[in-house]
């Protein structure tokens, strides 16, 4: 492969035109892209200051040996792009030459780096792991690679977990760049080898791909300043912003040294040991996605939906947190238990006897929670009744559970109880900057990348919070992955120390409490009117008859948000800002979202409804529009009848593959879709088929509402 100069398809305002280099004329590409910057980093470790990029595509086939199938898969063309220059080659040999040639040219090694940032690093790291040498490899879990760095100096990224958005996302969020990801040009079905030619469509596709992470990488350099300034993950560019604004207030780090001292001071009251982030830890519960098993296969008609506006921000303002370290009490009687609850946030094991629903349209304790169980009747994952439990609550759940259940006994012990009060200032003015930010900038087209950053930032707020402190170290080996747990008093007591935390652990475990309670609010006053819940929002019938509830609701949270502002010393209209249409979108209030005509749930994650003629189906491990799309073909008007129990979805239409790892060398003969044959020979690879989709219900839930039914009769 030579280069030469081929039309860009589609045609671009910036370049109607691109040189592509093979392999061979690495130095060539290098001399075109240009003198690259340095820039040294705060590890003193020096980067090249500039946009790389790579991808891979492959194929996945079968071979059948002996009677048995064995799964194969291999690389048939992988492209670089140094900024705006593009380097193409059909097989490993050609880029591990390319590779070590850069080494030389750019003189790198341990301290000097060239970053490579690949889209979804995890899948081309499958391939390519064995091909080179690897002095770090920084993974959040086993086979996902975030960084990987080779003995060539060379550094790959992952620019998925950087952004948090499929490559076509990210070339629509682009602003100084007119690059899209093409769709359709590039038939996965086909079989290819290094032999395979390519349509100059074909290979726009691949020079695209790797031109949006370029531009994306350089639009990211000038936002924050160097590459060096560029964090691992998306995460980690709002940690980094809000730790700063909680530190200085947003200003300079010399100007602010009273304002770190001052938040410093509160975060070192804000410790805990070992065993109370144990507990901690086994408190915690995400958020409440459950269907009123009552209506569970049944089409609801008329069914209206209310949203929570920004729940966990909305929390994290209004409510009051752990601001001590947990105190270990002794529970007198009846009477101080309460007293505890009212007056501090609390947590602590308790275990019931003969606990019993009367909630008749939903059940809130979640099995996966219990440590202990004994004769379950189980709702979906739910607590109907059980005969004993023992589970570990904070004050929020239990005030739920005793809204919701009945017991004959109860055992409380390892209680423990920290001073509640609102969260810090500097961290609230945050929060709401970035509300406000997002709010006003919604629709905006020409600061869509502005809302979408304020956009993550503002969801990321709570996950801060509940990182796990004892997170397991993913080691890499050319063999395996393995997980070393760490020494969990020997994290804590680092993470308690750490100059750098601007969180506090517990914070996070009571922002899913109150969102929960407020959640349970709503389903309590729907009745049997409550259809559906997922986290932040309740699908119900009559919506007449309960809007004075969300009404009421609202008034009580401005109510909460006008004492957090004075508390604050903070403006209100932080708390409210407008769109750019005019509406006002107050934090944390309910917001109806309309009325659907048909609705049908077959439990959580589970629902097709209806809404101004338009269907929208979610199910978890679908693709919805290739999934929905499928249905309205084959059922036609009869698609509501025909969500139900067994509903298969054939691989084609589903959007979604299994991935199989192979670990083991790969050799031999492909012939491709076009009748080349060629010697193949992968280091490791992974093999993606479409994966079917059957819907099914577990023989539990099945038992469980088919008792429900016999009730009813």
């Amino acid at each position: 492969m030579t280069s030469k100069e081929l039309k860009i398809y589609p045609p671009t305002p910036e370049n109607s035109t691109l040189t592509v280099f093979s392999a061979d004329e690495i130095e060539k590409a290098i001399i075109k892209a240009g003198i690259l910057d340095k820039v040294t980093s705060t590890k003193q470790i020096t980067f090249y200051n500039a946009p790389l990029a790579f991808d891979i595509e492959t194929t996945s086939f079968e071979v059948h040996s002996n009677g048995q199938v064995i799964k194969q898969a291999i690389t048939y063309i992988w492209t670089l792009a140094i900024k705006d220059v593009i380097v193409q080659g059909r097989t490993w040999e050609e880029f591990i030459k390319v590779c070590k040639f850069m080494s030389e040219w750019y003189e790198l090694n341990d301290k000097q780096r060239l970053v490579i940032y690949i889209h979804n690093l995890s899948y081309e790291f499958q391939f390519m792991h064995k091909w080179f040498e690897w002095t770090e490899v920084f993974s959040l879990h086993k086979r996902r690679p975030v960084r990987a760095l080779c003995d060539l100096g060379i550094e790959f990224r992952c620019s998925y977990k950087l952004s948090g958005y499929s490559l076509a996302m990210v070339g629509e969020q682009l602003t100084k760049h007119n690059i899209r990801k093409l769709k359709g040009d590039l038939d996965y079905s086909l079989k290819r080898n290094y032999k395979t030619p390519l349509t100059e469509k074909e290979l726009a596709y691949t020079y695209n791909d790797v031109l949006i992470i370029t531009a994306y990488i350089e639009e990211y350099i000038e936002r924050v300043g160097s590459i060096a300034e560029i964090p691992m993950t998306k995460t980690g560019e709002v940690r980094n912003f809000t730790r700063k604004q909680c530190f200085y207030g947003g200003g300079k780090k010399k100007e602010n040294q009273d304002v770190y001292k001052k938040y410093r001071n509160i975060m070192k009251t804000l410790t805990l040991t070992a065993e109370e982030y144990k507990q901690a830890k086994a408190a915690f519960a995400g958020g409440h996605t459950h269907a009123n098993a009552n209506y569970v296969g049944d089409v609801v008609h008329e069914v209206a939906s209310e949203d929570f506006t920004s729940a966990y921000p909305a929390v994290m303002v209004t409510e009051r947190f752990p601001m001590s370290a947990p105190e270990f009490i002794k529970i007198k009687d009846e009477q101080d238990f309460a007293t505890n609850l009212e007056q501090y946030c609390c947590m602590f094991d308790v275990e019931f006897d003969d606990i019993q629903s009367t909630n008749y349209n939903e059940n809130y304790i979640s099995k996966s929670h219990c440590t202990k169980i004994k004769g379950l009747v189980e709702n979906n994952g739910k607590v109907d009744s059980a005969e004993h439990i023992k589970i570990t609550l904070t004050e929020q759940d239990f005030k739920i559970i005793l809204d919701n259940y009945t017991w004959k006994n109860m055992i409380v012990y390892n209680f423990r109880r920290m001073k509640k009060g609102y969260l810090p200032t500097n961290l609230i003015k945050a929060l709401l900057e970035i509300y406000k930010l997002k709010t006003e900038l919604k629709g905006v087209d020409e600061r869509v990348v502005e809302y979408q950053q304020s956009k993550e930032r503002l969801n990321s707020f709570y996950g801060m919070c509940v990182t796990d402190i004892c997170r397991p170290t993913i080691v890499y080996s050319p063999l395996e992955w393995t997980s070393e747990t760490p020494d969990i008093s020997e994290a804590i007591e680092k993470n308690n120390n750490s100059a750098k935390r601007f969180l506090y652990y517990l914070w996070g475990v009571w922002v899913t409490a109150y969102n929960r309670r407020n959640l349970f609010m709503a389903i309590k006053e729907l009745g049997e009117d409550y259809v559906y819940s997922d986290t932040d929002s309740v699908k119900f019938k009559n919506f007449e008859k309960h809007k004075q509830f969300f009404e009421t609701y609202n008034k009580i949270n401005e109510f909460k948000l006008k004492n957090a502002m004075n508390y604050h010393k903070l403006e209100y209209d932080l708390c409210r800002p407008k769109t750019i249409k005019g509406v006002t979108k107050v934090l944390g209030a309910w917001e109806f979202e309309g009325i659907s005509t048909r609705f049908k749930t077959l439990g959580s994650k589970r629902y097709l409804y209806e809404k101004n003629n338009e269907l929208t189906l979610t199910v978890a491990g679908l693709n919805k529009q290739d999934a929905l799309k499928y249905m309205q073909k084959v059922f036609g008007n009869q698609i509501f009848e025909n969500f139900k129990e067994g509903l298969y979805i054939p691989p084609e239409n589903t959007g979604k593959q299994t991935h199989t790892y192979i670990d083991e060398e790969m050799d031999g003969v492909l012939t491709d879709y076009l009748g080349n044959k060629a010697e193949y020979h992968e280091k490791s690879g992974i093999h993606l088929s479409n994966a079917e989709y059957t819907l099914s219900l577990s023989e539990i839930y099945l038992q469980y509402l088919l008792g429900i039914n016999d009730e009813e009769l």
